[in-house]
């Protein structure tokens, strides 16, 4: 039964989601296992307990249970911030004289400005339940070291946040934010690790990559007793939580009888993309329903469109455990372009492997034309969008000009994962006229495999 679409489709607290979707168990060809660094073998639950909280590794390696219930306190957090609104983008679709439908999950109502607080609450939670002193992380935007110091100051958790460099210098304001809830933020690399002077001495100036910031993250947390690594993106247990904005814009979907026809989002280590898409993902997987899934990547940085799928280092230190993924390699550090969220190396090896068997599509987009898009919607749709948003943006509009080509009234959704009110920095770049593109060079590229470690059987 279809009823009159409203601007803005909310859902009541009682229809939150109670668990979290994990998109493995229904994946035919499962996520490669990690692999310890120094011998290329499988890392279980006891491997990995040095760096990770110990209730965050057994998500991690659970490729078989469907669905986890959220606890009641990390449902009470969410309650203050949750459920988001999914917006029909109406005056947008005006402006483009489009047929397309397009939506938007809009993720940003919250401090942090962004959908990662959807882990970080439930990362610390475990910390904190544990009986831990705190937690180390990296951010690259600094959303997630936002997201992260509230969580912590919360649950009064100690907080350490190596920020890549570039970002703690364009973004002082996000910085703040973070030391305003208590947090420690060191811009990375540094001089206070042993890997940070090792970088710095290969790399003299160097703008700093989320690679370089998570393995000094990694350092700090295995040498204070009481700490643990936490991590924003990538990892299994990260997308499993972010599963809460996919399972709310089904739910509201379905509430007006909407079958999306393409689910479009942004693409840096893949949060946000793999939690808004996994469950309908696990449709498509499970033969009920066919959907389109378009990741969105910078042409800067672009691990799906111009990467390998290998294991590889998740960090230029070389610390942490080998992930199997689309990958730049670890060694490879992006220009200091202003979408720091996704100026990561390599991405989920959840979103690798659908990806690897042809479940989901991938495009690059340049930095220009993404603010073009980000300022376009900026203006008739009355949010001011993140840059790593944006490129989901980008993509969007793309794809109603097609339609309006074609004359197709296909229904578009895309993740609004945050706004873009502390990247004025680049805003102000793009608007001075002054805003280049960088893209890598396949001689730039190959340097960077250069440095995927051999192991076998690769």
């Amino acid at each position: 039964m279809s009823r009159e679409i409203p601007y803005k489709i909310y859902l009541e607290e009682h229809e939150m989601p109670k668990q979290w979707y994990n998109v493995r168990a229904d994946m035919k060809n499962k996520p490669a296992p990690l692999l310890n660094p120094a011998t290329f073998q499988p890392m279980g639950y006891e491997d990995l307990r040095p760096v990770f909280c110990d209730e965050l590794i057994r998500q991690e390696l659970d490729d078989t249970t469907p669905y986890i219930d959220i606890p009641q306190e990390i449902l009470d957090f969410y309650k203050m911030y949750r459920p988001s609104p999914l917006v029909r983008a109406y005056c947008l679709e005006k402006k483009l004289g489009t047929p397309a439908k397009i939506y938007y999950k809009f993720e940003g109502n919250n401090t942090s400005g962004s959908h990662k607080l959807n882990s970080a609450i439930a990362q610390a939670y475990y910390a904190k339940k544990q009986g831990l002193k705190g937690v180390t992380t990296e951010t690259g935007a600094g959303q997630w070291g936002t997201a992260l110091s509230m969580a912590c100051a919360y649950l009064e958790l100690d907080c350490q946040v190596y920020m890549v460099k570039c970002s703690y210098e364009q973004k002082p304001f996000r910085r703040e934010v973070m030391r305003t809830y208590g947090a420690k933020v060191t811009p990375s690399p540094s001089e206070t690790t042993e890997v940070g002077r090792k970088i710095l001495a290969e790399h003299p100036g160097t703008s700093g990559s989320l690679g370089c910031a998570i393995s000094e993250a990694v350092e700090a947390a295995t040498h204070q007793e009481g700490y643990r690594y936490v991590l924003g993106s990538v990892l299994n247990q990260v997308l499993l939580h972010q599963t809460v904005i996919g399972l709310e814009t089904k739910a509201a979907l379905d509430k007006y009888g909407i079958v999306p026809d393409m689910i479009i989002g942004c693409a840096g280590g893949g949060s946000n993309l793999g939690g808004l898409i996994s469950p309908f993902m696990g449709e498509k997987l499970r033969g009920e329903k066919d959907y389109r899934f378009i990741a969105v990547e910078p042409a800067s940085c672009p691990s799906f469109t111009r990467g390998r799928f290998a294991y590889d280092y998740c960090d230029t230190g070389m610390v942490c455990p080998l992930a199997k993924m689309y990958t730049l390699g670890s060694g490879f550090i992006p220009s200091a372009n202003h979408a720091g969220g996704l100026r990561y190396h390599g991405m989920s090896t959840i979103l690798s492997q659908l990806y690897h068997d042809g479940l989901m599509e991938a495009v690059s987009v340049e930095q220009t034309s993404v603010f073009e898009a980000a300022e376009q919607f900026a203006r008739v749709e009355g949010i001011l969008p993140a840059p790593e948003s944006s490129h989901a943006i980008k993509v969007a509009i793309d794809e109603a000009l097609k339609c309006k080509e074609t004359g197709e009234a296909k229904t578009i959704v895309f993740g609004l994962t945050g706004t873009g009110y502390f990247d004025m920095y680049a805003y102000e770049k793009f608007n001075n006229g002054v805003m280049t593109d960088s893209v890598p060079t396949d001689e730039e590229l190959e340097k960077g495999f250069a440095g995927l470690p051999k192991v076998p059987g690769q």
